[in-house]
């Protein structure tokens, strides 16, 4: 069966942001002063085949330790559907 994990990479509560300072910055510059804060991330959304749907959560898992998101400084959700 073909399978889709979406997966959401953030970073880890009390790291700094740059990019989310750089961005709420240039939306305050826009007149848009009510944003009080950004948080950037990333989004992947990976295709699969696999026996079953716990397979596929246990690969997509396992892409998200390996390869995905840095577990020093980021944290990851991700949820998997099955393609029809």
């Amino acid at each position: 069966m073909k399978y889709c994990g979406k997966v959401v990479v953030t970073l880890k509560p009390g790291v700094f942001d740059p990019q989310g300072m750089t961005i709420r910055n240039a939306l305050h510059a826009l007149s848009y002063r009510e944003v009080e804060e950004v948080e950037t991330g990333k989004y992947f959304r990976v295709t699969l085949e696999a026996r079953t749907r716990e397979e596929a959560e246990r690969r997509v898992r396992e892409m998200c330790d390996q390869l995905l998101a840095n577990p020093v400084i980021e944290q990851y959700t991700f949820e998997v559907q099955e393609i029809r």
